[in-house]
């Protein structure tokens, strides 16, 4: 089948900022024809991290003003893409926009997943059909509506010859493994990056801890390590998803208030970044090559981290199979997208516990096709 062009837009659980590729897909391959980074104006981040990690204080014209902030925003990284790329608007065949996960909570009694970044704005400001709302369609399925990836990941990344483990590490780390038969599994491990960054950001005023220097500094702390992996997410099996409305500061200062014992800000850091590895490497011990995804490929310390932990598995980054860390959960999005426009499946019912497969997304012309 001829190739298609299509974007996909992507924001984690970091909420740092907005990943947004161009690429070439079909069937059986794609490129990436372009791609960049853009990060949220400041004041735009601080609010979106406020209200997810406190959404109990949060007001629904609040959230309201930010779903169409936040489609500004895609929206102008969307334009940036195409113009840099030098492409128009009706070369694309569609946007896969994941949106900005504030709220995700498939196991209420009403379970739903909050995404902000609303798809009919995104698709009016850019002129280009956009498939958006990926979550809901699994959970309306009795599944968790996460992790979205592992489809692509199989499609991508599984190899016939050997069982393979892709780690994405964001605000929140999840894993996918992939079974040289082609049986996929995977979950949320638990915090990523986001603890680090704001323990990070707390002692330090800066965003983040480049490369896990300040980190490597440290010594981790054995008794607050073992108080940490109690809390029950970790032994919970199997399907299961968390996110950042959990895992948060609040959640770290209750830990730390409830610790008996006496650590220093970098031991603490040192023991966030062993919680991270710890809990991403319980879930794939059996397997025999892994790639890391996402921002925490660029922090030296936890791959130091997973590499100890998981020898003899050899740890890499997704670079050496063809996709560079930085996008690879952007790539997905715009191949969600091109199997929503074909009518295919995307979800993995396996890895989030949907009764069957559907294909994910909601489907918002662009203006000129309405």
């Amino acid at each position: 089948m001829t190739a298609e062009l299509f974007i996909g837009l992507m924001s984690g659980t970091s909420m740092d900022g907005i990943d947004a590729v161009l690429v070439e897909l079909a069937d059986s391959k794609f490129v990436v024809r372009h791609s960049i980074g853009v990060e949220y104006e400041a004041s735009l981040g601080a609010r979106l991290r406020d209200i997810a990690q406190r959404p109990d204080d949060g007001h629904i014209d609040d959230l309201g003003a930010l779903h169409i902030a936040v489609a500004y925003a895609f929206a102008d990284a969307a334009c940036q893409l195409m113009n840099e790329a030098g492409v128009a608007a009706t070369d694309v065949a569609a946007i896969g926009s994941h949106g900005q996960t504030v709220l995700h909570r498939p196991d209420d009694e009403y379970p739903f997943s909050l995404q902000l970044g609303d798809p009919a704005t995104l698709a009016a400001r850019t002129e280009v059909t956009v498939v958006a709302d990926f979550r809901s369609a699994d959970i309306a399925l009795g599944g968790q509506g996460a992790p979205l990836v592992p489809a692509f990941h199989r499609w991508a990344f599984g190899d016939s010859s050997e069982l393979r483990a892709v780690i994405n590490i964001g605000g929140i780390a999840n894993v996918t493994l992939l079974d040289p038969t082609g049986v996929t599994t995977g979950y949320d491990t638990g915090p990523g990056n986001v603890l680090l960054d704001q323990w990070y950001r707390e002692n330090t005023g800066a965003p983040f801890d480049v490369r896990g220097d300040w980190a490597a500094t440290g010594a981790v702390d054995d008794a607050l390590l073992a108080q940490l992996l109690e809390d029950p997410y970790f032994a919970r099996p199997a399907p299961k998803s968390t996110g950042t409305d959990y895992f948060n500061r609040d959640w770290l200062q209750e830990q730390l208030r409830q610790f008996d014992g006496t650590a220093v800000p970098a031991d603490i850091q040192a023991t966030l970044s062993e919680l991270t590895a710890t809990t991403i490497t319980a879930a794939i011990p059996e397997a025999q090559t892994a790639a890391v995804c996402g921002g925490g490929a660029r922090n030296d310390d936890l791959m130091k981290r997973l590499r100890r932990r998981l020898r003899p598995c050899s740890v890499t980054s997704t670079a050496d199979w063809g996709v560079d860390p930085d996008w690879v959960e952007a790539v997905a999005f715009a191949w969600l997208a091109r199997q929503r426009m074909k009518g295919q499946p995307s979800n993995v019912p396996a890895v989030t516990g949907a009764k069957s497969e559907v294909s994910l997304g909601g489907i918002f012309l662009a203006p000129s096709t309405r």
